[in-house]
């Protein structure tokens, strides 16, 4: 391996190692699964409330990953 291939791999950013479109989507996808578990498992709320409730924090939880993506 020469000495430039090896510096390429050495110095990889998040942005190389990850797909930041990626990031965003799976941190989207967690905090929402995350927020409706909790409200429709553990608080007994109702479907509506639950979804209603997973798609704002999903968009909150996309909002914070593109922001970190972009520091």
């Amino acid at each position: 391996m020469t000495r430039a291939l090896s510096m390429k791999f050495a110095t990889l950013s998040g942005d190389a190692a990850m797909n930041k479109w990626l990031y965003i989507a799976l941190h989207t996808m967690v905090a929402a699964a995350f927020i409706f578990s909790l409200q429709r498992f553990f608080l007994n709320a109702t479907l509506e409330s639950s979804l209603l409730w997973a798609v704002v924090f999903g968009g909150c939880a996309a909002m914070l990953a593109y922001k970190q993506t972009n520091r």
